[in-house]
């Protein structure tokens, strides 16, 4: 597996992963932007339009045949959040030339025409995006922002969020709010979308059997050429180096639940970006594995937890604890989760418990090769972060870390953010 990048353009870079461990090419593109409350709803609706339809391909249906003709292709898009940027995502996945029943086709080059129209050349009708296509995704996107109340272990893990960075640019919801959806239209919306697409950041990956045609076809496209060169509006995601928290907030909200929801945001004060890789296997041995503290100490042993999991956000230099428990069992959950918090700080866990942490991440590590999205994304969160790690280095970092790291970093996490759900 092979990452060679260039720059095309100021703000707008090709990466080729060149691997001939699949039969699939996939092309994926990255759209970056800072997240802003003014734009962030905007952001999720243009993420949604695009797919509805390109000048070549003006709707999903023609979408959808021109795929089937490239022995079934898939496409795909998506949103994301990481660190204070938002990112649309879109895929298309192809069979690999070199597998195909006629070797005259070009299937590869096809389907990177095909993505760049839908993301850069979309479908217009009188200088604005098709009014019936912008109302159907306005009423798509109001459905996912609403229906965020469903999932009520993940709408407490968002509510703990959004009160933990409570009016700066993390605590936003990536699809946005529905208040600003009103105001949207096709003209005001394809207004905005060609002021976003000439400032974004801009990322193209191929991963594949590729060469240095793909390259150049790249480079010639109309589509390309068209776009300016750009000092492009995202945040590079660094590892904050966090003042401790000198008081908990204590949040609650009541609905109607069957169950409580405790979510605890820690914030880990770390004096070196490096020590993200302690924090990983911190992590691990507090609550991100089947034989953690938490889902031994809390769900096994206490039977106070149905749930009891902790997940580490890297860029934001937090830990989110996850437990869903007995509503009356509230506080003696908590007392129980801070005392294993406070466990760690003395070091009560066991080299053989930190071995088995750092085998598990490291078997998590080596699968990024087996799969391409994922070897995207492993380029791409480097890209972003403007750093350059390979899978071994990687590995060998994790594998450094001993107790006494652990322990350091233990004794730099401090409470930020209490939230539960009760009814």
């Amino acid at each position: 597996m092979e990452n060679i990048k260039k720059e095309i353009k100021k703000g707008i870079n090709l990466h080729m992963i060149k691997t001939d461990k699949f039969k699939t090419n996939l092309t994926a593109v990255f759209l970056t932007t800072e997240l802003k409350r003014e734009n962030v709803t905007k952001n999720a609706l243009i993420s949604s339009i695009l797919r509805r339809g390109s000048q070549s391909m003006n709707s999903q249906e023609e979408i959808s045949k021109q795929m089937e003709e490239m022995y079934g292709a898939s496409f795909d898009c998506g949103l994301d959040k990481i660190g204070d940027n938002q990112i649309l995502k879109f895929y298309i996945e192809v069979i690999n030339d070199n597998f195909l029943p006629q070797k005259n086709e070009n299937i590869l080059q096809n389907s990177i025409e095909k993505i760049l129209d839908i993301i850069f050349n979309p479908y217009i009708e009188n200088d604005s995006f098709k009014q019936e296509y912008v109302e159907q995704e306005k009423n798509n996107i109001r459905k996912i922002i609403e229906g965020k109340i469903d999932n009520k272990a993940r709408y407490a893990m968002d509510r703990c969020i959004e009160e933990m960075y409570k009016n700066q640019p993390y605590g936003l919801y990536k699809y946005g709010y529905t208040e600003d959806l009103e105001q949207i239209n096709g003209k005001n919306l394809y207004e905005y979308y060609k002021e976003f697409i000439q400032e974004c950041k801009i990322d193209i990956f191929v991963s594949g059997i590729i060469n240095e045609k793909t390259e150049k076809f790249i480079e010639d496209n109309e589509n390309i050429k068209k776009l300016q060169e750009r000092n492009p509006k995202y945040i590079i995601p660094k590892v904050e180096v966090k003042e401790k928290s000198s008081q908990e907030k204590v949040i609650t909200d009541s609905m109607e639940v069957a169950q409580g929801k405790l979510i605890m945001g820690l914030d880990v004060s770390l004096e070196n970006p490096d020590l993200r890789y302690v924090t990983l296997i911190y992590n691990g041995l507090l609550g991100g594995s089947a034989t953690s503290k938490l889902f031994q100490n809390v769900r096994e042993k206490a039977n106070l937890a149905y749930v009891a999991s902790s997940s580490y956000i890297r860029y934001k230099g937090n830990i989110l604890i996850n437990c869903g428990i007995d509503i009356e069992n509230y506080e003696k959950a908590l007392d129980l989760i801070k005392q294993q918090i406070e466990e760690m700080k003395q070091g009560q866990f066991s080299e053989e418990e930190i071995q088995n942490i750092k085998q598990g991440i490291i078997d998590t590590i080596k699968t990024i090769k087996d799969e391409q999205d994922t070897q995207i994304s492993y380029y791409f969160s480097q890209e972003l972060s403007q750093e350059d790690v390979s899978i071994d280095e990687y590995i060998d970092r994790i594998q450094q870390v001993t107790k006494d790291d652990i322990i350091k970093v233990a004794n730099e996490v401090t409470i930020n953010t209490i939230y539960f759900l009760k009814d």
